[in-house]
């Protein structure tokens, strides 16, 4: 039974939609929300997750407990007049409730050294201050910088949805004073304002969220995470697949419709553009327009044919940019509550020594060197509902990092019938999160009733990413100056939304979708 959503095998369409969406994300369903709301469109909505929709908002169970996939905290929708809760308030009609995740939403731990980040840009300004009172004015021209790069993203990322004769002329205006400093990587950035190795780290804690360490990420993806939470996080009450179950009824409300286990195997081309889909049980499906949340590089190689008019166009931006960082996550399932263990909201960011490139050089060199990054998070703690779904008990989720290629050998392999092997693989994995977690979090010892890891190859199966990547595409300088990364592509008929053409993250793949719905009905749907 499908928790949201239709089950294909059992689904006949009736009449036409105006538009099929390939994939059930955060930017595919706000694309669709937006098109139904602002247009009246009639959305179908396809997702090969067999029993999900929503994406990496998603949750899953085991036994007593339950926990997000890809969600961990958002910036700034805790506040009502923000831009983002607004956006959420609309393609949810406001039954989308967020918790703040309070004053300090991360703490630092770097070797023996601990830092937090406290919601307010004055206030966490003050505390950095406080623990670098002779970096003052770096930390000023810092919080300088990432204004000015935020400031400029609007322009940049809005000249992304403007027509072709319109996005030709004011677009490398609108390009310009963003790329001045997403051009730059943060170490190039932060070298220039400092040589205090202590406080680059805690600067650039949250690489994790974007997945690139401060020498190959760019400036422009650092300056906007940084900024995204600089005033607090929130947390979806009820846990983040509360987003997908409040979107979809905005879609239905037009006639459209959200359907799981329904995977499609091919974007249909006809006299030179997209006209539909082909799903893998090869029924064809057909709308005046598509839309992929399936990513650029499965857009190009998995689902368009060889023919199709502009694939090679579309497929030269790959040629710049390469997917991003794959990963591991322990989920840890507690005899306990929150309450009883003390388990604060604050996420646990957790480094070996403040050269984040050098730490992980040498773990990639040498798996068995300290683990580079280690990111804790409590959802449990932070959805008030949880206690109501699983009284008793609490949760824990530890991040961190893993190449793919450590996990290729088992790719073609069912998943959850892998082998001894790859159990042992992971295995080695689970002894060393679980032993930074009892170092950080001594109060669970004797209460962790159930735990279960992740791996690329998790996010390959139910991602259908075929590097385990998290964040799509890479945010490195050379992605942001590839022109072809905007939601109209050479295809006619198909249009792309999500991650990549924004940025990574709940909120990023979210402003895709705003992007991608506002390309299509030629206004700016921030504005209306």
């Amino acid at each position: 039974m499908a928790e949201f959503g239709q089950p294909y095998r059992r689904w006949e369409p009736e009449g036409e939609y105006d538009a099929l969406v390939i994939g059930s994300g955060i930017g595919g369903l706000g694309a669709a929300a937006l098109l139904a709301q602002h247009a009246g469109m009639r959305v179908l909505v396809l997702e090969r997750h067999a029993t999900k929709a929503g994406g990496f908002t998603h949750i899953f169970k085991r036994e007593s407990w339950d926990w997000d996939v890809g969600l961990h905290y958002v910036g700034e929708v805790h506040r009502p007049d923000s831009s983002l809760r607004r956006l959420f308030d609309g393609i949810t009609g406001g039954r989308l409730q967020w918790q703040s995740m309070g004053d300090v939403y991360d703490t630092v731990i770097v070797g023996d050294e601990r830092f937090e980040y406290v919601a307010g840009r004055q206030a966490w300004r003050d505390r950095m201050v406080e623990y670098f009172p002779t970096d003052e004015n770096a930390i000023d021209r810092y919080l300088e910088l990432v204004r000015e790069t935020t400031i400029g993203a609007r322009g940049f990322f809005g000249a992304k949805a403007l027509p072709g004769p319109a996005a030709a002329i004011a677009g490398p205006f609108m390009r310009r004073g963003f790329l001045r400093h997403a051009s730059r990587t943060v170490a190039e950035v932060l070298d220039e304002l400092t040589d205090n190795a202590m406080l680059k780290a805690v600067l650039t804690t949250q690489y994790g969220d974007y997945g690139l360490t401060p020498k190959k990420a760019s400036f422009g993806i650092h300056a906007m995470v940084a900024n995204h939470y600089l005033r607090g996080a929130g947390y979806p009450v009820g846990g983040s697949a509360r987003i997908a179950a409040e979107i979809i009824p905005e879609i239905e409300a037009a006639g459209g419709e959200v359907v799981v286990g329904a995977e499609v195997r091919e974007i249909l081309i006809e006299r030179g553009r997209a006209v539909g889909v082909r799903m893998a049980d090869d029924r064809e499906l057909r709308a005046p327009m598509v839309i992929s949340d399936a990513g650029v590089p499965n857009t190009v190689h998995r689902l368009l044919p060889p023919h199709a008019p502009g694939r090679r166009a579309l497929a030269s931006v790959l040629e710049r940019v390469t997917p991003s960082t794959s990963h591991v996550c322990l989920y840890v399932g507690l005899d306990a509550t929150d309450q009883e263990l003390g388990l604060g909201t604050s996420n646990l960011w957790i480094f070996p020594g403040p050269n984040h490139d050098a730490n992980v050089e040498r773990y990639l060199d040498d798996p068995s060197s300290p683990i580079p990054l280690t990111y804790i998070s409590f959802p449990s703690a932070k959805d008030p509902d949880f206690s109501n779904r699983h009284p008793g008990k609490a949760t824990i989720e530890v991040v961190s990092i893993a190449p793919y290629e450590w996990f290729s050998a088992w790719e073609d392999e069912t998943w959850q019938k892998r082998g001894e092997e790859y159990e042992s693989f992971k295995d080695r994995f689970i002894v060393r999160l679980l032993e930074v977690l009892g170092r950080e979090v001594p109060q669970i010892a004797g209460k962790i009733g159930y735990h279960e890891l992740s791996t690329p190859l998790s996010t390959r199966h139910f991602g259908a990413y075929e590097d385990g990547e998290i964040y799509g595409l890479d945010h490195t300088p050379a992605r942001f100056k590839a022109k072809g990364l905007r939601p109209k592509t050479p295809v006619p008929g198909l249009w792309i939304t999500g991650q990549d053409v924004c940025t990574a993250g709940i909120a990023g793949a979210l402003y895709g979708g705003v992007l991608c719905a506002s390309g299509i009905l030629g206004k700016n749907l921030l504005k209306v």
